[in-house]
């Protein structure tokens, strides 16, 4: 059931339900994990969500007030993987916990529950466990401000990793970044979600779990300011970067959703970047989708551009490059500074074979600080820090002692920093396979700490000890049969026998006296008795505080380790590029400021590899030339023959090229771009009411609205969702737009040959055409791009490959024959001729009852029939004939 209905008291409530009320009212919009002992418990609407989203059993707890109460739970030990799959739906999960010991609760008189409290608020952009995050992938939580004078202010923050991002945007291009940071969780002002029309895409079904509303009052740029200050311990923000309003009401909301979720003071440990919209290209969730940069269109991660061109070896590496692939540079000097790293490895492949055996000895270091620096961390958090280190010292000292420091690479080597004393430290402390917990105890190696290797002793050689104790009192008494014994009510004592009881002496302090034994015990015995008694909880404790003081440790030195850690990413990701570009014969593309594209052998590395690893015909290569006074190339040619794989591939290039990497091509030249569109495939979107040619309308009119002169634009078959001639006029006039009014470089692939006139008016178009072979009334298809235009488009053939029946096929045909033979008179009204004779009679063909021996013939499975069977089976269908 739900909430009872006395909504300000719950006297009527047991004082365990009052609490719980008490922290659930604080807290409505979440699930509440409630802390009873090994569980976490979940009770009323919340049990019976939880219970469906989780696929666990509900129970109930009894009467409660108004009567049975739902209630569901999982245990404390497990809860991580539950937590994982209640954010992945979009849930939020309050975590309540005991927040008192009841040595505590009793010292201060209290009497019923002990007291409990949120620890935190677990949200799809607040994770830092490894359980629940993509390893190779950034997990943003991005806050987006009101619109003020025109700009819109952008946050993004990886808690997992430290990183703040801080930017400003239009409106227009407000869903371009949005989705080039790809956020976990998005915090919007409700009233921009409702009335900025921009903003519509966050309404969908695919953001409805991602989506946070706040009141407009929270974005208020002057506490923002205030925020960030507070957050890096400064008087100032000078220091990271000329912050408008718009960006610090962005930031100072991210912060404070922080500090409500985490229930502590945010500690950023790397400074704010300050990012500008124009040092990427701008590129839209339309066309990262059409291009399927990171995933398919279908969301799986095979297939995409990403899963091809990713040869990092560690997490860090992995989430780098999928930044490098969202946001590729603008700026030549950067791009060519990246492609000097890349070149590095190429050509020395000793360096880039060291780099890349040491990393694979490397866990996520950026992850295990951020974990640290949030009191998130375990024993194999330092673990990692540790082993990361050691292998970064290993790299730093091969570059030194090879003297390649003084290259293209020096930036990064100097970055990695030398820890030769933190990492003896970790290295004395900790011991092998750490545990996962810090509760669990046995992390730190036997030598490293004087008193806790004592209580090891003690807790772990306690039999020992005491028959170390027995024999030394067995001589001091002269009694060999003396015994030390224990029991649940005097503990440790000892035991003599009542004829040798006279033997004991003063310093014995008598204890019990039975029928035949006589017990005793010492002041040494009771001091013993309670190190063994205590000596496992001391050792923990003492664990703890020696895992505390090497997490303060770290946490000192975290900016600087940190730094350490992105040298490495970095490092990954540029030999990783390298290695792709050596096993698949990429070559380094030339980049300048100029507005020219000229490839030559260029190809899909998705399609490329797809056919390599299908044992498929090679890829077949092609060119695409813009001069500078050419803007268009309008490309037709039937469908299967390559259009789509060519529009995108040469888009991919440009991104490529542009986030520092090697090209699949034999030559490349790109004149910088500064917005990519692709409108290739035909879908629609139900949940908005539109259809496949108003999707294709209005992402068109995104391009012919945004595109500038440096831009690169793919466009397939605009206007064939409509009329003939209505699609036909469309098409046209957005040529003309591209050309004279954008003038931006420019794809254009059409079944419509009739804008092939247009190179008589647009000196700035080219056609080109996929070439084909027609032999023996078949058409193959050679996938090759060559200057000129297609005569028709084969349509038909097409048609039939895709298992079109014969008979529509000879009957479709037919009608095209008629149809290219004249023109109608009325442009609305079509003469098509009757069937053919043919056509007639395969339809007779088929509508003709079916005979019993046919349809037996057609049941029967041949491969599955043996000799004999298939001897019996040929009788009885003679028989049926004979009859």
């Amino acid at each position: 059931m739900g909430k009872p209905q006395q909504d300000n008291k719950y006297a009527h409530l047991t004082p365990m339900m009052q609490q719980y009320w008490q922290v659930k009212d604080e807290n409505p919009e979440s699930l509440l994990f409630f802390r009873m002992g090994d569980f976490y418990e979940l009770f009323y609407d919340d049990a019976k969500v939880a219970a469906a989203a989780l696929d666990i059993t509900l129970t109930k707890r009894g009467k409660e007030g108004d009567g049975d109460v739902a209630m569901c739970g999982v245990p404390v030990h497990s809860h991580e993987s539950y937590l994982a799959r209640l954010v992945k739906k979009g849930f939020k999960v309050a975590i309540c916990e005991q927040v008192e010991t009841p040595e505590q609760a009793k010292a201060r008189g209290h009497k019923g529950p002990l007291q409990r409290d949120i620890i935190r608020i677990v949200t799809p952009g607040t994770l830092t466990e490894d359980t629940m995050l993509e390893a190779r992938k950034y997990n943003f939580l991005v806050s987006v401000s009101p619109i003020n004078k025109g700009q819109m202010g952008i946050a993004a923050a990886d808690v997992s990793t430290g990183d703040v991002f801080i930017e400003s945007t239009t409106p227009a291009e407000v869903m371009s970044t949005i989705a080039r940071l790809d956020p976990s969780e998005l915090i919007v002002p409700s009233r921009l979600l409702e009335n900025c029309e921009e903003l519509t895409p966050l309404k969908d079904i695919s953001w409805r779990n991602k989506v946070t509303s706040l009141p407009n009052a929270r974005f208020d740029s002057r506490n923002g300011g205030q925020r960030l200050q507070e957050t890096y311990k400064v008087s100032t923000l000078d220091a990271f970067g000329n912050f408008s309003d718009t960006e610090l009401a962005a930031a100072g909301t991210l912060v404070d959703y922080l500090s409500i979720t985490q229930k502590c003071a945010v500690q950023m440990i790397k400074p704010p970047q300050r990012l500008a919209t124009t040092q990427y290209i701008a590129i839209d969730p339309a066309t990262r989708k059409s291009l399927e940069l990171e995933v398919t269109q279908s969301g799986r991660r095979d297939g995409s551009v990403l899963s091809v061109i990713d040869k990092t070896i560690t997490a860090a590496g992995g989430r780098r490059l999928t930044m490098w692939l969202r946001c590729p540079l603008t700026d030549v000097d950067k791009i060519e500074k990246r492609q000097a790293w890349v070149e590095h490895y190429v050509n020395d492949q000793q360096s880039r074979v060291h780099l890349r055996s040491c990393l694979q000895n490397t866990p996520d270091l950026e992850r295990a600080i951020g974990r640290l620096m949030m009191s998130r961390g375990s024993p194999r958090d330092l673990w990692s820090v540790c082993m990361t280190l050691e292998q970064a010292d290993m790299i730093r000292q091969y570059y030194d002692i090879e003297g390649l420091d003084s290259g293209p690479l020096a930036t990064l080597v100097k970055q990695i920093g030398c820890n030769d004393t933190l990492v003896d430290k970790l290295g004395r402390a900790l011991g092998d396979n750490p545990p996962p917990h810090v509760r669990e105890g046995n992390f730190i190696r036997n030598g490293y700490d004087m008193a806790l290797d004592q209580h090891r002793h003690v807790r772990d050689h306690a039999k020992a000890i005491m028959e170390e104790l027995q024999t030394k009192y067995r001589k001091l008494t002269g009694v060999n049969n003396l015994k030390i014994k224990q029991n649940n009510v005097l503990g440790y004592f000892i035991e003599v026998t009542a004829t040798q009881a006279d033997k004991v002496g003063d310093e014995f302090t008598h204890r019990q006296t039975l029928a035949s034994n006589v017990r005793y015990t010492t002041h040494e015995l009771k001091e013993l008795e309670h190190k063994i008694n205590s000596a496992a909880s001391h050792a923990l404790a003492l664990e703890q505080q020696i895992f505390a003081d090497l997490t303060d440790e770290i946490r000192q030195q975290a900016r600087d380790l940190l730094q350490t850690a992105q040298a490495l990413a970095t490092l990954d990701v540029v030999a990783g590029l390298a290695e792709l570009a050596v096993q698949e014969n990429y070559c380094k593309p030339e980049v300048d400021e100029g507005l020219g594209f000229v490839v030559k052998k260029a190809r899909h590395p998705v399609v490329e590899n797809a056919l390599k690893q299908d044992g498929d015909t090679p890829f077949v290569p092609n060119d695409c030339e813009f001069a500078e006074q050419q803007k268009l190339v309008l490309l037709t040619g039937p469908n299967m023959a390559g259009k789509s794989t060519f529009l995108r591939q040469n888009a991919i290039i440009i991104i490529l090229a542009h986030m520092g990497s090697y090209v699949p091509a034999d030559s490349a030249y790109i004149g910088i771009v500064d917005k990519i569109f692709s409108r290739v495939g035909a879908s629609d979107d139900l949940a908005r009411g539109r259809s496949t040619f108003m999707v294709e309308m209005v992402e068109t009119a995104a391009i012919l609205n945004q595109a500038t002169h440096r831009s690169f634009v793919i466009l397939d078959e605009i206007g064939r969702g409509t009329a003939t001639y209505d699609g036909l006029s469309i098409a046209w006039a957005v040529v003309e737009s591209l050309c004279q009014v954008n003038k931006c470089r420019a794809l254009f692939a059409t079944h419509y040959h009739e804008l092939t006139q247009l190179k008589e008016t647009l000196p700035m178009l080219t056609c080109a055409t996929m070439k084909i072979k027609e032999w023996e009334g078949e058409v193959i298809f050679l996938h090759e791009v060559v200057p000129g235009q297609a005569d028709k488009s084969y349509g038909i053939h097409v048609a039939s490959l895709a298992g079109i029946p014969a008979m529509t096929i000879s009957r479709a045909k037919q009608i095209l024959a008629n149809l290219e033979s004249k023109e109608p008179a009325n442009k609305n009204a079509v003469n098509i001729p009757p069937p053919s004779e043919e056509v007639r009679q395969m339809a007779m063909d088929l509508q003709r009852p079916i005979s019993k021996i046919e349809k037996m013939v057609q049941q029967l499975d041949v491969d599955d029939l043996s000799p004999r069977e298939a001897l019996e089976q040929l009788y009885v269908l003679k028989n049926m004939v004979s009859a």
